[in-house]
Order: C-alpha cells, then structure tokens, then sequence
C-alpha cells in the first residue's frame, strides 16, 4: 500500500479540509506540521518545490499541492 504524507500546518484551514477528506476516505497517512518541524518543512520544499501548504506526498511524489485550488503561503 502506498504511503502517504500530508504537510500542512494547525493554522492553515486548507490542511484541516485535506485531513479530514483522507480520514473520510479511510485513507491511512502520517501528518508533519512545517510550521512546527523544520526538518518536514525542508523536505516538503524539496520534494514539491512548493511553499505552498496543504503537499499530498505519495511514495516520495507530490501528487496534491493546495487543497482544491486553494492553499496557505509559509
């Protein structure tokens, strides 16, 4: 099964949305908040080339940056 990553923030509104939609989907991932870890903010950046929050990081590859078109500027 594919892992999934999710970046995000506690005062990001667009994380909380992208959260609860993959625990609606019953979808198992692991959370970083990049305001709070540096080291998961660094990582996001490298891997999505973003500094845009909500990344959806599937197997090591951004597949969702913002959630729906909409996202938070770190």
């Amino acid at each position: 099964m594919p892992t999934l990553e999710l970046y995000g923030s506690a005062s990001c509104p667009h994380t909380q949305d992208m959260r609860e939609w993959l625990e609606m989907s019953h979808r198992e991932f692991v959370e970083y908040d990049v305001e709070a870890d540096p080291e998961a903010r660094e990582r996001m950046t490298t891997i999505s080339g973003q500094r845009t929050i909500p990344v959806l990081v599937e197997d090591g590859k951004a597949i969702e940056v913002g959630w729906r078109g909409r996202g938070c500027v770190i």
